[in-house]
């Protein structure tokens, strides 16, 4: 039987890591994600399940504990907002560079800096290029509802562990503190340590048997001729990732003159700004990109050749819009409208910047 609550954001993505057979979580408090650990340490998945749950010293030990742990094979996890993400960028390359599952949440407010502890868009740049040093990509989730909160954690885990990378799933402040009905995902249990072996034995430290060698997990690579391989080989399976994980929603967009493009929070006032265009005469459609990386660059491109216009809408300064402007390719106008510092934008600003920057520019 389906069990519903009314929950925060950050404290369903707690629970669902208990549900979904979460083997342990490193973390560290910081506005506005500390509901995460709060709410593990108040559930005591210890007693229920066997998972682990530990506030580290700082969010660099929280980081490379998962990074430990992911190398056993198992389901680890952790959760920070923005300057916390930024310390934990040496582990997330190291982990990206050792080709080990994990699943990182981004609660993200102002910066930089320490900016605010308001909600923001302006992490975007860090999360889907990157990050830190090296070539590498982490496969981004954007959940646009506390229902996607929940669910973006048993898929994060599953797309870790199909292709042997770090997921992170790139929220905000709005997403992690606001309360909505949430259908909480069934209980999994555990994997089992024979399980693991099995499952993962070729990559995983399980330690050294009579009928396996043992494995050794490093990011490091002296020979310059097997890096480059090793790179290419991480490029083909981006390459793998983009072909077959893109995920999207569109809304009203079939006959749309123009496009707003817009993920997470800033995508649920947009479908509202959808709404007040329509009302107006004005045919507008919504792109909510849910993979970030992967983004859904070929369904953009597509749009561009039979719709008018983009305008794309981000509690920032404007990151995603490049991405926009990359796959339209110059083939009609592509703008932005964001507002910053944890301001939020509405639903008629949205309306306005779209008849002002791209219908009265035209």
């Amino acid at each position: 039987m389906a069990e519903y609550r009314l929950m925060k954001g950050n404290e369903v993505i707690a629970e669902a890591a208990i549900r979904c057979g979460c083997d342990g979580y490193f973390g560290y408090p910081i506005t506005p994600q500390s509901e995460v650990m709060e709410t593990l340490m108040l559930r005591k998945p210890w007693e229920e399940t066997g998972m682990v749950v530990l506030q580290a010293e700082s969010e660099v030990a929280a980081i490379n504990m998962v990074y430990g742990g992911a190398g056993c094979g198992k389901k680890v996890m952790t959760s920070s907002s923005s300057p916390g993400i930024s310390l934990k960028q040496e582990g997330l390359t190291y982990i990206a560079g050792a080709e080990l599952p994990c699943l990182v949440v981004n609660v993200v407010r102002g910066g930089p800096g320490l900016g605010t502890i308001q909600p923001a868009q302006s992490d975007y740049f860090q999360s889907v290029k990157g990050g830190g040093h090296g070539d590498y990509h982490l496969i981004v989730l954007a959940p646009a509802s506390v229902q996607e909160m929940n669910d973006f954690v048993e898929l994060g885990f599953e797309l870790g562990f199909k292709y042997r990378n770090p997921v992170m799933i790139l929220t905000d402040g709005v997403i992690g503190q606001m309360m909505e009905k949430v259908k909480l995902s069934d209980y999994k249990p555990r994997w089992t340590d024979e399980e693991i072996k099995k499952m993962h034995g070729t990559w995983a430290t399980t330690g050294k048997s009579a009928d396996r060698d043992y494995n050794v997990i490093t990011s490091l690579e002296l020979d310059s001729g097997r890096q480059e391989q090793f790179n290419h080989k991480l490029i083909a399976k981006y390459n793998t990732i983009k072909e077959n994980e893109v995920r999207y929603e569109a809304i009203e967009c079939d006959d749309a003159d123009y496009i707003i493009v817009a993920y997470g929070s800033s995508s649920r006032i947009s479908q509202k700004a959808v709404t007040i265009a329509r009302e107006k005469g004005i045919k507008v459609g919504l792109l909510r990109p849910i993979t970030l990386f992967p983004y859904p660059t070929k369904v953009i491109q597509e749009m561009a050749n039979r719709v008018k216009g983009f305008l794309a809408v981000e509690m920032s300064a404007g990151q995603m819009v490049e991405d926009v402007r990359l796959a339209v390719n110059g083939k009609v106008p592509v703008e932005h409208y964001g507002r910053l510092g944890g301001m939020i934008p509405t639903p008629n600003e949205v309306v306005t910047a779209l008849e002002e920057k791209i219908i009265k520019a035209k």
